[in-house]
């Protein structure tokens, strides 16, 4: 399994993902794991199980990557007759044993602008060799599986295996001393994630604005780095020009911190034109937070249940999406956010992972 990511500057949902997958995998007692790294000897941004073995390689990311890609060298020695190997990301080893590929999602492809011309170029040769090489893909939900398939992979190749979340356990103290440190002294809106143009956060300022307008107890309180594609300056502009105060930009959290922010929030609101799969819901559902987002995307397939479900483009459906969760149906959108978050677990994940691998060395 290629665990690389984990020493990447900023692994994000992808490390998130490899981390959790294979905490839950080490518990089981029906496959051992071996991890794929460059170079290196700092620790990992996410512990991985002392149970598993890491090799690495004597080049460095950049040189590996670009062995794994543009060449197809650096081959993987399989070591046994039984391997399967997972590519847990764009960076696709050498096929040398049945190959598993998780494919997160084809932004690359929906929005080309938001990459260098060196990222295209690699995403586009990765998504060749899947194409060419993989037995089976992985992907986190149906709206990834449709891309992929609309991109030339086989249908009967895809398994869509649902991410699992696991959030921390947060104490009203963690909440009160959250708050106090950054000045959220009212009730407030949450939303996370990187500021770039499919998060469409200018929806939801202006969504935010005809709140204001209805005289709204709720601040915003905004989680994440600057990210791409003039986002965080229209943010930041759009900000300006409402009261003083009811705007919060945090910029980055730690783990923990996220999770106080998360338990703290009166609703999460994540009115994205699209994502791979949105992890940020369920997290916000594992703390009974009810949620406002997008119809017709992956977020509403994880979110049958403790959502309000908008158009994501019309200000004012969002802004009354808002209110709804807020008020009138908090109570009932809070008891189902939690249940509909405890069916999505990563040891359920894992077992579903276990499944693609065995398909995998049999077609393989």
């Amino acid at each position: 399994m290629t665990v690389e990511q984990l020493w990447q500057p900023f692994p994000g949902g992808s490390g998130t993902y490899i981390g959790e997958l294979t905490r839950a995998l080490a518990t089981r007692d029906d496959l051992a794991l071996e991890g794929i790294a460059a170079r290196g000897s700092a620790p990992p941004a996410h512990p991985l199980p002392h149970s598993m073995t890491v090799r690495h390689s004597r080049l460095p990311r950049p040189l590996l990557y670009e062995a794994w890609s543009r060449y197809r060298l650096a081959r993987v020695r399989p070591g046994s007759t039984d391997r399967v190997l997972h590519a847990t990301t764009w960076a696709v080893p050498r096929r040398s044993s049945p190959l598993v590929v998780t494919v997160h999602d084809l932004a690359f492809l929906r929005e080309p602008g938001h990459f260098t011309a060196r990222g295209n170029a690699f995403f586009r040769r990765a998504l060749d060799i899947v194409r060419d090489e993989a037995d089976i893909i992985v992907v986190p939900s149906g709206t990834t599986a449709r891309d992929c398939t609309e991109h030339g992979i086989e249908a009967g190749r895809i398994r869509v295996i649902h991410h699992g979340v696991r959030a921390e356990s947060v104490g009203q103290d963690e909440v009160a001393a959250f708050r106090a440190a950054h000045g959220l002294h009212r009730p407030y809106l949450l939303w996370c994630g990187t500021f770039e143009p499919r998060k469409n956060l200018g929806a939801l300022l202006e969504a935010y604005r005809l709140l204001v307008r209805n005289a709204t107890e709720l601040d915003l309180v905004l989680v994440g780095p600057t990210g791409w594609g003039g986002a965080a300056a229209e943010v930041t502009a759009l900000a300006a020009t409402l009261p003083s105060g009811r705007v919060h930009l945090l910029g980055r959290l730690g783990h923990h911190d996220l999770h106080r922010a998360y338990a703290g929030a009166r609703t999460f609101c994540f009115p994205s034109t699209w994502e791979g799969f949105g992890m940020p819901v369920l997290e916000a559902m594992a703390h009974g937070v009810p949620v406002v987002t997008s119809t017709g995307t992956s977020m509403e397939e994880i979110s049958p249940q403790g959502a309000v479900l908008v158009d994501p483009t019309a200000t004012d459906e969002l802004a009354t999406g808002i209110e709804q969760a807020s008020g009138t149906r908090h109570a009932e959108l809070s008891r189902n956010a939690a249940h509909n978050a405890a069916r999505f677990t990563w040891e359920r994940s894992a077992e579903l992972h276990i499944e693609a691998y065995r398909a995998a060395a049999a077609s393989g």
